[in-house]
Formats: structure tokens, C-alpha cells, sequence
């Protein structure tokens, strides 16, 4: 067992330091024009890795991708976490992670251009900001801090909003999204239950330095 053991170990390193090659290389594709176009081939060269190797790990295509932009989004989710660490208040999470969100296209390119060349609704799905936003969503409610009856209908309005505001960015550039996005974390916190001034403040809160 004592031989066998570093063996198992080694062969999972391996294993997973493929699929994460995979994951890389995708991203990369991803983020160029016409990366979904790719050959599993292509991808297979990109990461370094021998084509017969993709297959013990992906069953296509469309399950490395979606491995991909989860990946990235996880990143970028976990890079806000840094941002607003320390920070107890749920509504001042939330506003957080809203205002770092609008600032995707600038603070992570490379994200927001594999968002935009696969689907930009994909920022809502299981990973990245979501799930921290249902977080922050539940604990204001359990805590007394927010007065929603129905959150489902909140993530559903600020998921929308934050889509809204990448379009905007992608179709206006110029656009102020920095005033948008405060915007709609002041109007997001006044619907679960803050005052209209005291939502304004926590909006308009200067963010945490990066660390």
C-alpha cells in the first residue's frame, strides 16, 4: 500500500493538471473571435496535451466550454471576494459585488470577451457573482437586515440589471457604468427593505482598496 499510494497521488496530479490545461486553453479560444469554432483538435495543441486526452476528461466540446467560463467566472467571483473581504454587512456585499461586477469589461477582459463570444447571460448561471449574490441575499434576510418576501424575484432584477449594464458598456463604451451600476445597487438595497437614504449612502461607499 505504501508504493502504491504516491503512485494514485502522482497519477491524479496529472490528471488534473491535464483537465485544467484544457480549461486554460479553452479560455483562450474562447476569448478570440470565432473561438467556439475550434476543433477539439486545436484545443487539444493549445493545451499542450494529446488529442486522445481529451476525452477522459470532456464529452465534448459544449462540456469544455462550459467548464471554461465557469472557471473564469469563479475567478473573477473569487478575485471580488478579495475586494470586499472584511466587509460584515450583506448590503454592503451585495452593492459591492454590483458595482465590481459593472466593472468586468475593464478590470478582466478576458473574461468579459469569453462572455461575450459565448453568452453574456451565462454571468448569471451557477457560478462566479450568482451564487455570492443568493449568499449575501439569504443572510440579510435570516439576520433581519433585508425585508424581502420573495429573493428569487430580487436575483432575478439584479441579474437582469447587470446584464444590462455589460450590454450597455459593449454598445456605449462611453458610457458612465460606474454611476449606472450605483444606480441600481441603490435601487436593488431600497427593494429589500433599506431606506431610501441609507441605501444611497451604502451605494455611493467608497469600495475597499484592491489588497
Amino acid at each position: 500500500m505504501s508504493m502504491t499510494a504516491p503512485s494514485m497521488n502522482r497519477f491524479e496530479r496529472r490528471r488534473a493538471d491535464t483537465r485544467q490545461a484544457l480549461v486554460r486553453a479553452a479560455r483562450t479560444i474562447l476569448a478570440e473571435p470565432g473561438g467556439t469554432s475550434a476543433s477539439i483538435r486545436a484545443i487539444a495543441e493549445r493545451a499542450d496535451v494529446g488529442f486522445g486526452s481529451f476525452y477522459n476528461h470532456f464529452t465534448g466540446k459544449p462540456d469544455l466550454f462550459d467548464a471554461a467560463v465557469a472557471d473564469a467566472l469563479e475567478e473573477y467571483a473569487q478575485a471580488v471576494d478579495k475586494r470586499l473581504h472584511g466587509l460584515d454587512d450583506p448590503a454592503e456585499r451585495l452593492a459591492g459585488g454590483v458595482r465590481l461586477g459593472a466593472r468586468l469589461a475593464e478590470s478582466h477582459p478576458e473574461i468579459m470577451r469569453i462572455l461575450c463570444h459565448s453568452e453574456l447571460s451565462r454571468i448569471c448561471a451557477g457560478h462566479g457573482l450568482a451564487p455570492r449574490a443568493k449568499r449575501d441575499v439569504e443572510q440579510g434576510m435570516a439576520s433581519g437586515r433585508f425585508t424581502v418576501v420573495e429573493p428569487f424575484i430580487v436575483l432575478t432584477v439584479l441579474n437582469g440589471s447587470l446584464l444590462a449594464l455589460l450590454e450597455l458598456w459593449l454598445k456605449r463604451p462611453e458610457a458612465d457604468s460606474d454611476r449606472a451600476a450605483g444606480k441600481m445597487a441603490e435601487s436593488l438595497l431600497h427593494m429589500l427593505g433599506l431606506s431610501p437614504d441609507e441605501a444611497r449612502t451604502l451605494a455611493r461607499r467608497p469600495l475597499p482598496d484592491p489588497p
